[in-house]
């Protein structure tokens, strides 16, 4: 079987990946990422996962490197990252209150050996529910998802923030989008299910 390395730091992707039961490698990516807003945002994910993927290619010259970034848009079309700190993820948590945001995941696996590449995205929406300041001050307390675009963790209490969630794939909105994830790697020859 083909060494496959996760271009991450994110402990969500990590879990993801380790449901699929194939052994793997974990990385930090040698890329660092940067939002330009002048950027479409699927087209932002895809540019941001495939760097990712490539830029361990060197010091995994045989391996799958699979890369992964997301971020959201808001219904103005301006994008989001990870908040960083408490004072930023409850201003996007306030400013998020009763829309609804696009979350896009983009997808890339790296094949070091021949310099074949596939990348894609995937999207899910999420509309929260109307929340007072307090309501999202308790939560990023107990959650603190400093780490997490959109300041919430799905996986966890941020479900009790949403009124709607829609998409085809739900890993998207955690950060790895494990239908196309899959796909990807049978391509290269790696196959989840034997």
């Amino acid at each position: 079987m083909r060494t496959v390395v996760l271009a991450s730091t994110s402990p969500y992707r990590l879990q993801l990946l380790r449901q699929l039961g194939i052994p793997f490698h974990v990385a930090p990516p040698l890329y660092e990422e940067q939002i330009d807003q002048q950027v479409a945002p699927e087209l932002l994910v895809k540019h941001l996962a495939a760097h990712k993927a490539k830029s361990l290619a060197e010091k995994y010259p045989d391996a799958l490197i699979l890369g992964s970034d997301q971020v959201f848009a808001d219904p103005r079309g301006f994008i989001h990252g990870k908040p960083g700190g408490l004072p930023q993820a409850a201003a996007q948590l306030r400013e998020m209150v009763g829309k609804t945001h696009t979350f896009y995941t983009g997808i890339s696996i790296y094949d070091a050996a021949s310099g074949e590449g596939l990348t894609d995205y995937d999207t899910y929406s999420v509309t929260l529910r109307k929340l007072s300041s307090e309501q999202i001050h308790a939560y990023l307390e107990r959650e603190q998802p400093f780490d997490c675009a959109g300041s919430f963790k799905i996986e966890g209490l941020g479900i009790s923030l949403m009124e709607r969630m829609e998409g085809d794939d739900y890993t998207t909105l955690i950060g790895l989008p494990l239908i196309k994830t899959v796909d990807f790697l049978a391509h290269f020859g790696v196959r989840v299910l034997v």
